[in-house]
């Protein structure tokens, strides 16, 4: 698994209010754009965590999220930004973020009038209840499409066992997930077995434990509370979480086969 690229940040250019976090365009080094995610707002680090390590595991299994970067934030950017609010956010976030590729004229994704494939719906329903993802709803689909194609974005609320660890950690990788129901794309995931033969071929322990890699230290050690010594003692809690999700039997899976069996 290759490194993620880091770019700074050179220029800010708009908040992005939808989001209850605040992200933000912004323009980097590389002259590209983006849309940052602010480690200092809400939930924090954790937040960006999980939106690294979901949406790679996302591109890991060949579903269509957005590139991610690591974003270096000058905290004196705040300067000219007239909002004190976000002049607060951009000093709290001085240092290192996580970012994705800006989409430009992407539009929200409409259920109605957007109708994916089963193979792609049913890999997403599959990889949303397989990292806990409880924010793609119809009232918040955080899905866009984009030159025709859907692309999936915003995992900051994935991974949510990691805001109370604890001794049970490991038995929290077996949750079902019910709240799978919810899901925007469930009455067309009709291929959900094979979604899960695909999903599992593709994320092999060696993926898992390459993508887990990826996660900086910055962001691990900046927990107030922290409930491990070490960086490396973090990323084998969030290694062994993820490859006992994997393991038979696969709750959130048959969750997933009831609940859209009760819509057909």
């Amino acid at each position: 698994m290759n490194p993620l690229r880091t770019v700074a940040v050179t220029r800010y250019v708009t908040p992005l209010r939808e989001g209850g976090s605040v992200p933000a365009i912004v323009e980097a080094d590389d002259d590209g754009m983006y849309v940052l995610k602010f480690r200092g707002a809400g939930q924090g680090p954790k937040a960006l965590i999980a939106e690294l390590l979901a949406g790679e595991i996302g591109r890991a299994a060949d579903l269509p999220v957005p590139e991610i970067v690591l974003i270096q934030l000058d905290p004196d950017l705040a300067r000219t930004e007239p909002d004190p609010e976000i002049q607060d956010l951009i000093r709290a976030s001085g240092g290192l973020n996580v970012a994705l590729d800006y989409l430009p004229g992407a539009i929200t994704f409409d259920p109605v009038t957007h109708r994916p494939a089963a193979a792609l719906a049913s890999a997403i329903v599959w990889f949303d209840a397989f990292v806990t993802n409880v924010d793609r709803t119809a009232r918040n689909t955080n899905m866009l499409m984009w030159h025709r194609q859907l692309h999936l974005i915003d995992h900051g609320a994935a991974l949510y066992f990691h805001h109370s660890w604890g001794d049970d950690y490991l038995e929290r990788a077996r949750d079902p997930f019910p709240r799978i129901r919810d899901h925007v794309l469930l009455s067309f995931a009709g291929a959900l077995q094979e979604a899960h033969e695909s999903m599992i071929e593709r994320l092999t322990p060696q993926i898992i434990r390459s993508l887990v890699a990826l996660i900086p230290d910055e962001l691990l050690v900046a927990d107030p509370d922290p409930p491990f010594a070490s960086p490396g003692e973090f990323r084998n809690a969030y290694e062994r979480y993820l490859l006992r999700r994997l393991e038979p039997p696969h709750d959130f899976l048959m969750e997933a086969q009831r609940a859209h069996a009760q819509l057909v």
